[in-house]
């Protein structure tokens, strides 16, 4: 039988890349929607240079959407490491709060107790 944690962190994985692929392709449906909207008022032109320009204008939209993804992409990576850092420093500060703490107040008991022998 296989780790039920492991089940669900590829569900998680398997849920992210259909999202992704989702979200894709409605990027690429509205690249073509606008493409085929800014070919339209071009009356001038034959079917084959409006298809060009359609399709330049389809991957022109869909470089800059990688781009874009790619530099949100590195984004997080980049907040994740910086708040994974700020997390860590805050949890030694708390454990070594803790530990002063109970330090204090195990010499405060015990010089409680050896005034009162």
């Amino acid at each position: 039988m296989s780790d039920p944690s492991h089940r669900e962190a590829a569900g998680v994985d398997l849920g992210n890349e259909v999202e992704g692929y989702l979200l894709w392709q409605a990027r690429i449906t509205e690249a073509e929607r606008r493409a085929r909207e800014f070919v339209a008022p071009m009356e001038w032109a034959t079917t084959a240079q409006r298809d060009e320009i359609e399709q330049h204008y389809v991957a022109d939209s869909l470089n800059r959407a990688r781009g874009d993804l790619e530099r949100v992409a590195a984004r997080c990576v980049s907040l994740r490491g910086e708040y994974e850092r700020r997390y860590r420093t805050l949890r030694l500060r708390c454990v070594g709060w803790a530990v002063a703490t109970n330090a204090g107040l195990v010499a405060l008991v015990a010089s409680f107790a050896f005034r009162w022998r």
